[in-house]
């Protein structure tokens, strides 16, 4: 699907230590490509490279060392909306002087009016003359941040709830349930990995032992069980609470791991069901991948190919941690 959005730039500026760096690198991690102090006249043909190359979603970092951005801001807003096509908004960043006097004097670094010929002797002197320079900025400002209060994390939550995946302008966080074998190992790149070797094991069911967990016999063998389903019940419930809130927080990926011996049929139901009951019930895309399902396979055992539609965006491409190489020929052969 297309996406109908226009292109996106977010203009950040505002005080010295109020939080522009913190923002840009929050904005980074939405998605956005940025640019810190860029040179006015370069921002419109920056943006439009930028737009050649595929990045839609760009953040410009400008504050008073800009200083030809303080008299030409609305000819450069102007020539980045470009005639309406882009949403362009300016992002300023404020804080009391005495809180930005005090973020000075913690981090022992100059302030930018303090240093060579900009007018200011001292770090108060230096607030209060950027607070001079920038009001007519601030007054055209689309969004105002007061950071006096916050604290770093605070502010980093907030940036991420006016620009990331609630408010609609970044895409939403990529979720993976992976199934696989405990003696193979657990992927590198898991956030969660959850134990199901308690259940009962098909392989000990003749019939159902050369199956692979995605065959109808063995789902439905391991979903009668009591166990799982109570499980299935509280897994639901916690990442229900897990997933919206991580998504919150800026996290890009969260992936989900479950095992159990072999990685050919209880952790595989377990992924599978998982991953459709939470689709269902937050409504997004949840990419299940089984690592190990075809490992140990008996010779001329059905083969179930994965399902390509299920599998998100990162194993298409072949990003996942592969697995490791089996531990012995011998073992290659069960699911105990």
């Amino acid at each position: 699907m297309t996406d109908a959005r226009p292109p996106t730039v977010v203009v950040v500026t505002g005080l010295s230590g109020a939080g522009k760096s913190t923002a840009l690198r929050a904005l980074e991690d939405l998605g956005f490509f940025c640019v810190d102090n860029l040179p006015t006249a370069l921002a419109p043909s920056a943006v439009e490279l930028c737009e050649r190359g595929g990045m839609t979603r760009v953040a410009l970092g400008m504050d008073v060392r800009v200083r030809a951005f303080l008299g030409e801001v609305g000819i450069v807003v102007a020539k980045l909306e470009n005639g309406g096509r882009r949403d362009v908004q300016l992002v300023f960043f404020d804080a009391s002087d005495e809180t930005l006097l005090r973020r000075f004097s913690e981090t022992r670094r100059p302030h930018p009016l303090s240093t060579g010929d900009g007018g200011a002797l001292a770090v108060l002197d230096g607030v209060r003359l950027e607070r001079e320079r920038l009001a007519p900025l601030r007054a055209l400002a689309t969004r105002v941040f007061d950071t006096t209060t916050q604290s770093v994390h605070e502010l980093r939550r907030n940036v991420i709830d006016q620009f990331g995946p609630a408010s609609g302008g970044a895409p939403r966080m990529v979720t993976r349930i992976v199934s696989f074998g405990f003696k193979y190992g657990a992927p590198v790149d898991a956030d969660f990995v959850l134990d199901v070797r308690f259940l009962k094991n098909p392989y000990f069911v003749t019939e159902l032992r050369p199956l692979p967990g995605t065959a109808p016999e063995v789902s439905a063998y391991v979903l009668a069980q009591a166990e799982t389903c109570e499980t299935l019940t509280k897994l639901v419930s916690l990442f229900e609470l897990v997933l919206p809130n991580s998504e919150r927080e800026g996290k890009s990926y969260l992936t989900i791991a479950v095992g159990c011996t072999g990685g050919r049929h209880r952790s595989v139901v377990v992924a599978d069901e998982l991953g459709r009951i939470l689709r269902e019930n937050l409504g997004v895309r949840i990419g299940v991948f089984h690592r190990d399902v075809a490992r140990g396979e008996p010779q001329g055992a059905p083969h179930t190919p994965i399902d390509a539609a299920l599998t998100s965006d990162v194993e298409l491409k072949g990003l996942l941690s592969p697995p490791p190489p089996d531990p012995s020929p011998r073992a290659a052969g069960s699911d105990r």
